[in-house]
């Protein structure tokens, strides 16, 4: 009888660590760069700040009507019964009146516009009687309604965004409202991306009937597409230990991360492996997880270094589960994306041996009650890209997780609009 060497088939294969290990390890020993640079809001969208930032004046900076109406002094409000009163004049936002009101009288008011000093209530248009130049009201009203009062949003000196904001474009209207016109935010992460293999063809080459075309690269490069990003595309390496090691360093010196697809596993052509372990800086794991059981994690002199696998649904997944908090830690960010994890009812019955985490491909929706359902896209082989572009979320089942059964609940991660 042969004796079997350990492969991806098993599940308690010797040296594999879980999930949880090796983000733990990457987080650890991924450095937060220190570099800024100074920006005009317009260009802030997606970046980082650097600094907290503080409110200059209150917001508002004056009490202000939050409606059409009137403003009334307090004796008016504190009578019982119908009264009538005078419509003294006009505020307009921006313009202010510019006189006194006494007893008997009221203020025109619109939205925004400035309440004078000794007043403190607004009553809705819609809620007087207007009579020519008087209004009439009733006691159905309280004092304070109405009005947005100094400072309510925001206080001289509160800290509105803090350090480490990936910024939104709220955030950057709310910026442009307190008058700051730049910014200071991390520098962008210079990343190379490279595919390995000579079964990997290039866009426009003529491909032999065994190879196929890079899709990797340009998932990647779709993924990594973003504000606070700088693309350096090393394109296809060949198949040779030292021009993949060359590469790797002379790249190295210049960008903050490279990540790599193909190679790390522990076939005999898996040449990425081969020229890394010479580096003692890099190392190869095998992780309880369907798809993605071989990566690569490290160091190439200053550049962290992800050495993810050549499948391309294996890609995409650890691009996911493991790229992506590494690119928030290298970047600072502190409030940044949201993937949350939350259970939904299965469709239908889903494979899954217990003793790994799979993470498979599925579609979320909601049901005519709004309770969240989701099936699977079907054949979830770790090459079946075409599962990636069906779905908007990954399933994700647990370690110790065994088959699943139609109408139990399981884990989803929503990922539409991220990737």
């Amino acid at each position: 009888m042969i004796k079997k060497q350990p492969s991806c088939d098993d599940i308690y294969e010797a040296g594999l660590i879980s999930v949880e290990q090796a983000l733990a390890h990457i987080l650890k020993a991924t450095q937060t760069i220190e570099d800024y640079q100074q920006i005009a809001i317009e260009q802030g969208k997606g970046r980082c700040l650097k600094e907290a930032i503080q409110a200059g004046f209150n917001v508002p900076s004056h009490n202000n009507s939050a409606v059409d109406g009137y403003a009334v002094l307090d004796e008016a409000i504190l009578k019982q019964g119908k009264i009538k009163l005078r419509i003294a004049g006009k505020s307009f936002a921006g313009k202010p009146y510019q006189g006194e009101i006494v007893t008997g009288e009221c203020l025109r008011i619109m939205t925004g516009a400035v309440l004078p000093e000794k007043m403190r209530t607004v009553i809705m248009q819609e809620h007087v009687h207007v009579e020519g130049d008087f209004i009439q009201i009733d006691a159905s009203h309280q004092l304070g309604q109405n009005v947005r009062l100094i400072g309510e949003d925001l206080g001289a000196g509160e800290i509105v965004l803090k350090a480490g904001k990936q910024l939104t474009p709220p955030d950057i209207g709310l910026l442009a409202s307190l008058g700051i016109a730049e910014i200071k935010v991390k520098r962008k992460l210079r990343i190379a991306i490279a595919s390995s293999g000579d079964e990997v063809f290039a866009l426009g080459e003529l491909r032999s009937s065994t190879g196929l075309y890079d899709s990797n690269r340009y998932s990647l490069l779709a993924a990594l597409t973003r504000a606070d990003i700088e693309i350096i595309d090393l394109g296809i390496i060949a198949d040779d230990p030292e021009c993949l090691l060359n590469t790797f360093q002379e790249v190295a010196e210049s960008v903050d991360l490279i990540i790599s697809t193909g190679g790390v596993s522990v076939g005999d052509a898996d040449y990425t492996k081969m020229a890394l372990q010479e580096t003692g800086a890099v190392d190869f794991w095998k992780i309880a997880i369907k798809p993605g059981r071989p990566l690569a994690f490290g160091y190439i002199k200053k550049a962290a270094f992800f050495g993810l696998p050549g499948n391309p649904v294996a890609v995409m997944v650890t691009f996911y589960q493991f790229v992506i908090p590494a690119l928030e830690k290298m970047l600072g960010i502190t409030e940044g994306l949201i993937r949350p994890i939350f259970k939904a009812r299965a469709l239908e019955n889903i494979r899954k041996r217990a003793g790994r985490t799979e993470v498979q491909r599925g579609i979320l929706a909601q049901d005519s009650q709004g309770s969240w359902t989701v099936k699977t896209t079907g054949k979830q082989g770790s090459g079946v890209l075409y599962s990636m572009s069906l779905a908007n979320a990954f399933i994700i089942l647990e370690h110790e997780r065994g088959n699943v059964s139609a109408e139990e609940y399981v884990n989803v991660q929503a990922f539409s609009g991220v990737f």
